[in-house]
This record gives C-alpha cells, sequence and structure tokens, in this order.
C-alpha cells in the first residue's frame, strides 16, 4: 500500500536561540526563512494568530523556501476567541482573504486552535465547521483544529469532524487532551513534550516510536497506542498526508528533533 507525504518541522523560524545552534553564526536574519526551508520541510507559522499579515508578506515567505516546502497557517484568534463560535463567519473571510493564497502550492493546512476554556458543544462547534471555506483564489484548504478541553473526548465531536474532513490536532502535551482519531485525508501532530537538556529534544528511543507511528498514519493505519475520543470509529483505509511539527517544550532543539525523525522516516 501507498503512503502519503510526510513533513516534520517546526513552529515558526524567527527564535534567539536557534541562532549558532540550528542556524549557522552570522547568518542574517533575513537568510533564516530560507536556511530553514532547506533543511526541514515545513513551518507552521504563528504570526497569524497573533495578526493580519499582508499579502506581499505571505508572497515573500513563498519565494524564499524550495519546491515541496509546504507552510500551516495558524487561523488568526479573533475566529476562535469567542463565546458563539457559529458568528465567526466574517472574521473568518477576513482571514482566509488576507493574502494566503499568495502562498500558492506552499500552503498547507489551516490550523485553527481553542482556548483551553472553550468547550465542546455539538450544535456550535458544527455550526463553526460549517464555516471553513473549501477554496481560496482557486486553492483547496485543509482544515485542522487544536482543541484544549477535555469535554471534546467525545464521539460526537469526531463524528462531526469526520463528517467535514476536518483534521483533530494530535497534540501531545502535558496538560491538554489528547486525541488521536484520524477524521481526514490528512494528520496533523503537534508534539510538545520535548527537553531543551536533549540535543534531539525526544530521546532516541522516543522519536523511534513516533517514527514508527507516522509511517502508519501515512499508510492509512491508526497506532493503537494513542488515545482516542471514539475507538468505535473507524476511519477509512486510505494514504494519509502526515504533518508533524515540535512546538513549545524542547523549543530549543525542535528543529533537530524535526532532522531527526526526517533521518529515521528516510532510514
Amino acid at each position: 500500500m501507498t503512503s502519503g507525504t510526510i513533513r516534520a518541522g517546526i513552529g515558526g523560524w524567527i527564535f534567539e536561540p536557534w541562532r549558532g545552534t540550528f542556524y549557522p553564526k552570522g547568518l542574517s536574519k533575513a537568510k533564516e526563512l530560507e536556511y530553514a526551508g532547506q533543511h526541514l520541510q515545513t513551518i507552521e507559522i504563528n504570526s497569524t494568530y497573533y495578526g493580519t499579515q499582508k499579502p506581499e508578506t505571505f508572497a515573500k515567505w513563498a519565494s524564499q523556501v524550495p519546491d515541496g516546502f509546504v507552510f500551516s497557517v495558524k487561523g488568526n484568534r479573533f475566529v476562535t476567541n469567542r463565546r458563539v463560535l457559529a458568528e465567526a463567519g466574517e472574521s473568518m473571510q477576513r482571514f482566509v482573504k488576507s493574502g494566503i493564497a499568495e502562498l500558492g502550492d506552499r500552503l498547507g493546512p489551516l490550523i485553527w486552535q481553542f482556548a483551553p476554556t472553550k468547550k465542546f458543544d455539538a450544535d456550535d462547534f458544527g455550526a463553526f465547521l460549517d464555516l471553513l471555506p473549501k477554496k481560496e483564489s482557486g486553492l483547496p484548504l485543509r482544515h485542522a483544529v487544536e482543541v484544549r478541553n477535555a469535554s471534546f473526548i467525545d464521539p460526537d465531536f469526531v463524528a462531526l469532524a469526520r463528517k467535514n474532513g476536518v483534521a483533530v490536532v494530535y497534540a501531545e502535551h502535558f496538560e491538554y487532551p489528547e486525541i488521536a482519531d484520524v477524521t481526514a485525508d490528512f494528520v496533523y501532530a503537534r508534539l510538545q513534550k520535548g527537553d531543551d537538556a536533549i540535543e534531539t529534544a525526544y530521546p532516541a528511543k522516543a522519536l523511534d516510536k513516533w517514527a514508527d507511528r507516522v509511517k502508519q498514519w501515512a499508510k492509512g493505519v491508526v497506532p493503537d497506542d494513542l488515545p482516542l475520543a471514539s475507538p468505535t470509529q473507524h476511519p477509512e483505509k486510505q494514504p494519509r498526508d502526515v504533518f508533524v511539527y515540535f512546538i513549545h517544550e524542547g523549543k530549543v532543539h525542535a528543529p533537530q528533533a524535526a532532522q531527526a525523525l526526517t533521518q529515521r522516516l528516510n532510514a
């Protein structure tokens, strides 16, 4: 059985401790994205969560990375940080039409992140998912949702996401719920249990295990050692693209973690 494309990367590319550890000493800040693009396969853009970017900014970013590299783009917080998600349509359209299409074939999934205080409401969350656009300027859009409240450990949440073809972000985290149900034609994982004291953020054995899980996802298999919110719902077995990001904890060596995982996948 064939496999989907696997990409491993990091969140953002501007981080002072990466200068001299990941980025060569003396590399100009203007060249950092270009360098990251040559040594990683994907980057999650976080600045879009906090503020609106210009179309020319997206176009510039796209021009600095090679063919095959993709950005995932975090949706603006004004879309997700609201009491009634069904009313997010206007803010969502403003974000989607802010210029993300300028990324062209470098555009990966859009990730919508919710506050830990946001609880699952089937009707309201379903209304939010219905608002997600399928295309922008002719480009197909893929969507992923990262929820951070335990109330989402609910088969109804999984069913809603699967009905809409939206990926549930698997977040390996010390506090947030881990939901590994596969609900879309791609898988999105954010690994957040790294350690700055480890040169690859994660121990070798842990990276070995993650490489095995990622390969399973890419072949359409759901790993049997990750928690599911709806273990009786089974996704269609099909090759899936997989996006894996080393985020937050262990950030100093997140680039090395992504490279170490990629080496294992290519071995």
